[in-house]
């Protein structure tokens, strides 16, 4: 079975928002994470809260620097979050007695404790949203996927495209493809 390459765009097409990958990813992010709310409110969490919670139900005790390659968050927005978690009582920060620039964060018992009160969310979201589970598998393994991409680019891309064999009609690969 032969697929079909996606036609080529004109330039002048490239930055219409229909063809950028990056608005869905985008606007499913802020829906999904607004979705969120409502099951975690109840809980005094937030989304970011919540993800660095899920990261500490597996890896407790960890470093600052381990949730944030989990979380891709930079420490400088770590660092108030993981402070909120303290004070809410969920965690513990402590500094590495083998290395004072480590901070290993640990759950306390009421951090344990909350993991079972927040087990029904991810089920109660998926039961607002009318999305096969099938569906999400695999678009789940496409993001992860596109994740590993970006995440292991180079921090700036100072080649230009053409020099890495990259040709004008095929920089818009990312792109939607025209359905007329």
């Amino acid at each position: 079975m032969k697929t079909e390459s996606p036609p080529r765009l004109q330039e002048e097409d490239y930055l219409r928002l229909e063809h950028q990958l990056c608005f869905p990813l985008y606007a499913a992010s802020r829906l999904v994470t607004r979705r969120y709310q409502p099951l975690l409110d109840p809980l005094g969490l937030t989304y970011p809260q919540y993800i660095v919670l899920l990261i500490l139900w597996e890896d407790s005790s960890c470093s600052v620097s381990h949730i944030g390659e989990r979380a891709l968050l930079n420490s400088n927005t770590l660092t108030p979050l993981l402070k909120r978690l303290e004070q809410l009582g969920y965690v513990r920060r402590v500094r590495s007695a083998v290395d004072e620039r480590v901070v290993e964060i640990s759950l306390t018992d009421a951090g344990a404790a909350l993991k079972a009160r927040c087990a029904c969310v991810p089920e109660r979201l998926m039961a607002t949203v009318n999305f096969p589970p099938e569906k999400g598998v695999a678009l789940k393994g496409l993001l992860d996927e596109l994740i590993h991409l970006l995440a292991n680019l180079p921090d700036e891309m100072s080649v230009p495209m053409e020099s890495q064999g990259v040709g004008r009609n095929q920089r818009a690969c990312f792109m939607k493809a025209r359905t007329n």
